[in-house]
């Protein structure tokens, strides 16, 4: 059954993931106004009941900020977003540089607390970041948020600047405040001690393992995953990681970083808050893999609509887009322990948006071929949930609920103001 659950004109934009309440109750979106979501307008976190269809303002900006991307607690009533400067102006506006994380509880509407500290001025601290951060999403626990973050070009290196500007991924462990000293006035306090736990290069060697871009992250398991010796990884997020070949060809393969239970620590890189010289380092502890390895395929890297890697509820796999041997963008997963990539989806057309996994960790949902699909990942045999439609719904997510009965997802509607995209859901029964 096809249910559409809102009817505003105007925009309303998914995460990839997250985007359902514990309960599977309340869906959370932004209200971005162009199709593609590409344009960060949006000034308010709305939700919807899935049961009554009751639309609910969460957030609502001021002082010319803007606002998007949320994502939702896994165990509690709590949201996290990015949130732009407020008294934009040339220097500071809603570029990734210049965003940060800030937490809401939906029953205390409009109360936003800081994530991150921010500190632009040296001697930098430690805990606090010297850029922006965005897309957040919680660890299985709860307990730290990961994001995707970009120095501020006031502050990066002078090594460093290469355009893009080099991505990082990050973490940010709440209940551990920070407070920094008031010298820039785009300086902030911040709930939550944050650290980078990759390390990016400006020129990676060809064929190396070193990376100039790293993002798209995700947590691996709900919990973690098993080690070969038996062990339990606690704390892992899995991330494309953009290397150069030794044809001096660049494209994005799958790592995974492992982290410490102590992220505070120095590493033997350097400070974590970075200095003049250098980005923030990672904390010690921090192990990174590089696990695919496709330089020499017939089309190498991680292909496909833009999506974030994705692990199974266990953690014992990782989804990722890559084309098959006869160029089409297919499903694969890959152990966080590495071994070969499995194809798991066999279509004559492509996978064409983010996905995600149901919560007992055998099925995963994305569009294909203008359609709401779920793929059982054992057998690779697909159903398709909603009919084909000339207007495909929108690549950007397609997001299983937490009790694992409804597929949400964006379908562009037209109506008598136009054409917006409204949030849809479809029941699931395997």
């Amino acid at each position: 059954m096809v249910q559409q659950l809102t009817f505003a004109p105007h925009g309303h934009i998914l995460t990839n993931s997250g985007v359902w309440s514990p309960d599977s109750q309340w869906i959370y979106y932004d209200v971005r106004s162009d199709p593609a979501g590409s344009v960060f307008d949006g000034q308010r976190i709305e939700r919807v009941h899935v049961a009554t269809g009751e639309i609910q303002v969460v957030y609502e900006s001021s002082r010319g900020a803007c606002c998007g991307v949320v994502t939702s607690h896994p165990r509690k009533d709590q949201i996290v977003f990015i949130h732009g400067p407020e008294d934009p102006d040339d220097d500071w506006y809603y570029a990734p540089y210049c965003r940060q994380g800030v937490l809401v509880d939906p029953n205390q509407p409009h109360q936003k607390i800081n994530l991150d500290a921010r500190n632009l001025v040296a001697p930098f601290t430690e805990g606090a970041l010297r850029g922006g951060t965005h897309l957040h999403t919680y660890s299985g626990d709860g307990a730290l948020i990961a994001f995707t973050y970009e120095d501020h070009p006031s502050v990066m290196p002078q090594a460093e600047r290469i355009s893009p500007h080099p991505r990082n991924v990050g973490v940010s462990i709440l209940g551990h405040a920070v407070t920094v000293p008031k010298k820039h006035s785009r300086n902030q306090d911040g709930t939550a001690f944050s650290v980078l736990v990759t390390q990016t290069v400006a020129h990676p060697k060809p064929g190396s393992d070193e990376i100039s871009r790293a993002c798209e992250e995700s947590w691996i398991g709900e919990g973690g995953y098993l080690k070969p010796d038996g062990t339990r990884q606690k704390y892992a997020l899995a991330f494309q990681g953009t290397v150069l070949s030794k044809s001096n060809q660049t494209h994005a393969e799958v790592f995974v970083v492992d982290l410490p239970e102590n992220l505070k620590q120095r590493g033997p890189s350097g400070p974590l808050c970075g200095d003049s010289g250098q980005l923030p380092q990672p904390p010690l502890g921090v192990i990174t893999r590089r696990l695919t390895f496709t330089d020499n395929e017939k089309y190498p890297g991680i292909q496909g609509p833009r999506h974030w890697l994705k692990s199974s509820p266990d953690g014992r796999h990782i989804a990722f887009l890559r084309k098959d041997e006869n160029g089409v963008v297919q499903l694969f997963t890959i152990s966080p322990n590495g071994g070969e990539p499995v194809q798991r989806t066999f279509h004559p057309s492509d996978v064409a948006s983010a996905f995600s996994w149901h919560c007992y960790g055998q099925h995963v949902a994305y569009i294909m071929d203008g359609s709401v699909c779920v793929t059982q990942i054992g057998t690779g045999v697909t159903q398709r949930l909603t009919e084909k439609s000339s207007i495909s719904p929108r690549p950007e997510a397609c997001v299983f609920s937490p009790n694992g009965r409804y597929i949400a997802y964006v379908q562009p509607v037209e109506d008598q103001a136009g054409c917006h995209n409204q949030i849809f859901i479809v029941e699931w029964k395997p």
